[in-house]
C-alpha cells in the first residue's frame, strides 16, 4: 500500500531525501533542511485503512535531530488536513508505534487519502531533524522489520 504512494517531504538535505524513509536501511535517515515544522507527507492512491503508523528513530546517533514532539494529520488532501494524534518523545531509540484511532477501542481504524506527519520541536533544541523509517502499513513493517533483522544478523530462522 505505501509503496504506491505518493511521498514527499518539506525539505531535505542533498543525500538525504525522502528515498531513506523508505529504504528499509536503519542506517540511513531523512534530514530536513530548512524552517520547522518538518513535514512528510504520504497520498494514497485510493482511501485507506490504517491501524498505526511505526517510525524509527534513534537518539543515542541522532541527539539534537531526534524529534520531541509529532503530529500527524489526516485527510482528504493537503486542504483538509485534521490533526488526529500528537506524540511526545523523550530521547527515543528504536520502533516508536503511532497508534491512529482514538480512544474508542471500537475505532481501532482510520480511512484516509493522506497522511502528514510533522515534526513540531527537536530534542535539545534542534533546527533540523533525522527520521530513519516511516512506515504507515502494519502488515508491510512486520515483513520489512523481519528482512532488516535477518539481514542485519540480528535474527536468526529456525
Amino acid at each position: 500500500m505505501a509503496e504506491k504512494a505518493a511521498w514527499s517531504v518539506s525539505s531535505c538535505k542533498s543525500g538525504n531525501g525522502v528515498q531513506a524513509l523508505r529504504d528499509d536501511n536503519l542506517n540511513t535517515n531523512w534530514q530536513s533542511d530548512g524552517a520547522q515544522p518538518h513535514s512528510v507527507n504520504i497520498q494514497f492512491q485510493k482511501k485507506v485503512k490504517l491501524q498505526l503508523v511505526v517510525l524509527y528513530v534513534d537518539f543515542k546517533l541522532d541527539e539534537s535531530y531526534t524529534p520531541s514532539k509529532i503530529t500527524i494529520r489526516s485527510g482528504d488532501g493537503f486542504h483538509n488536513l485534521k490533526e488526529i494524534k500528537t506524540v511526545e518523545l523523550s530521547k527515543p531509540v528504536g520502533w516508536v508505534y503511532i497508534y491512529l484511532s482514538g480512544t474508542d477501542p471500537k475505532e481501532t481504524f482510520i480511512n484516509t487519502f493522506m497522511l502528514q506527519i510533522s515534526i513540531l520541536s527537536i530534542h535539545l533544541n534542534g533546527r533540523d531533524t533525522h527520521l530513519r523509517q516511516i512506515n504507515p502499513d502494519r502488515t508491510q513493517f512486520l515483513s520489512n522489520l523481519f528482512s532488516s533483522l535477518r539481514r542485519n544478523s540480528l535474527l536468526t530462522l529456525l
